[in-house]
């Protein structure tokens, strides 16, 4: 088998887990496809990949299913997996994304500008730009070259993104189908202490996001409210961008995580109305920090 695009195999093993798939749970190629908004030919190779792996088992004229579920942090999986991505993309992937923030690169922008400026290889340079492309901060144009968005270069579209969060999460938490599993909440609360116990300072820029996107993600998906979870995830998509910037500044996250687990602590004693209260109190904290650290998204003058 070729070389796979382990950034599919990466994404295919995320939504296991946001799902909450368990083990013997079908994969269809096309349904991942349709998820991934990728052809069926990358999810194919990719499934097979995982199958390798033992993440997958395979039935004969059925298809692939889950092996088991993934319970453990996303890095550690992909870690133990061995499908990070190569140093170079990674690196040059912030540094795209400072540079766009120090307004150094302009909007518009092609190819040849992102393969010279970084020294990037073709393989490399479309391994970013899938990548940037997938997170919602940049798109190809019609015809020739690509464009950042425009809206996620300033401080003020965190902040604005953090507001709608506002008035959504809390109000998620206070649906009438709302459920949160129990294997979630010990999911969550696995990965809050991981963080506590020395997490916050070693785990990378990406990890500290995904981890906080899959908590408060899982709080959503537990409305039941399938406008709520496509709103928020439309948001976290579009603010990775200014989260990375914000993350100069870690010590706020040792009180997020307290934050976190009591929230947790109150919905498993289903207690939603003192959660919904908390989390709405808990987001307008975040809100107040960022605000304090506003220099910090600011670029440079």
């Amino acid at each position: 088998m070729k070389n796979p695009d382990n950034s599919i195999a990466r994404q295919i093993v995320a939504l296991i887990q946001e799902q909450h798939w368990q083990a013997g749970t079908h994969l269809p190629a096309q349904m991942l496809a349709d998820r991934l908004r990728v052809s069926r030919q990358p999810v194919g190779e990719a499934l097979a990949l995982l199958h390798e792996k033992g993440v997958l088992t395979r039935e004969r004229n059925r298809g692939f299913f889950t092996a088991r579920a993934l319970n453990e942090p996303l890095h550690e999986v992909v870690r133990g997996l061995g499908l990070e991505e190569r140093d170079v993309v990674t690196s040059v992937y912030f540094r795209i994304a400072d540079d766009l923030l120090r307004r150094e690169l302009p909007l518009a922008f092609s190819e040849q500008l992102i393969k010279t400026r970084y020294g990037l290889t073709s393989a490399q340079l479309n391994a970013v730009l899938t990548r940037i492309a997938k997170e919602g901060w940049a798109e190809r144009k019609p015809g020739y070259g690509w464009e950042f968005s425009s809206m996620l270069t300033t401080p003020d579209s965190l902040l604005q993104s953090y507001r709608l969060r506002l008035a959504l999460e809390p109000a998620a938490l206070l649906e009438p189908a709302f459920r949160l599993a129990p294997e979630v909440i010990a999911q969550c609360r696995a990965a809050e202490h991981h963080l506590l116990a020395g997490g916050i300072e070693t785990d990378t820029a990406d990890q500290l996001h995904d981890r906080g996107v899959r908590y408060h993600e899982s709080l959503v998906a537990a409305s039941g409210n399938t406008f709520f979870i496509d709103t928020i995830r439309r948001v976290n998509r579009v603010r990775r961008l200014l989260s990375y910037r914000s993350m100069q500044n870690r010590g706020r996250y040792i009180e997020h995580c307290k934050q976190h687990l009591h929230v947790l602590d109150l919905l498993e004693r289903e207690r939603n109305d003192e959660a919904s209260e908390f989390l709405r109190q808990h987001l307008q904290h975040t809100i107040a920090a960022l605000s304090g650290i506003e220099d910090i998204l600011q670029p440079p003058p």
